[in-house]
């Protein structure tokens, strides 16, 4: 399991407090709206927190967060684009 991918499952285990959860229970593409976990638009405001605490990536506009925040996979593809940008916007 990819170490991004994993951190935020953990992440979201943690935050959402799901408690009799594991990473290995969050496939990587499952939807984690409409279906899938089931989150709604609370628990979208939990991960626009928790990448901001985490990772300092600060989500601006709700299209980003819906586009972003479909599965574990899309949300590490986000988390490591922002992540490759601000570096690239250091040097």
């Amino acid at each position: 399991m990819d170490d991004l991918r994993k951190k935020l499952k953990e992440l979201l285990i943690d935050r959402l407090k799901f408690e009799d959860m594991t990473p290995d229970d969050i496939k990587d593409d499952e939807p984690l709206f409409a279906g899938g976990l089931g989150l709604d638009s609370i628990d979208a405001l939990e991960i626009v927190v928790m990448l901001e605490t985490e990772f300092g990536i600060k989500v601006k506009n709700e299209s980003a967060a819906r586009d972003n925040f479909h599965s574990i996979s899309s949300l590490a593809d986000f988390v490591k684009d922002r992540l490759a940008d601000e570096q690239r916007a250091q040097v």
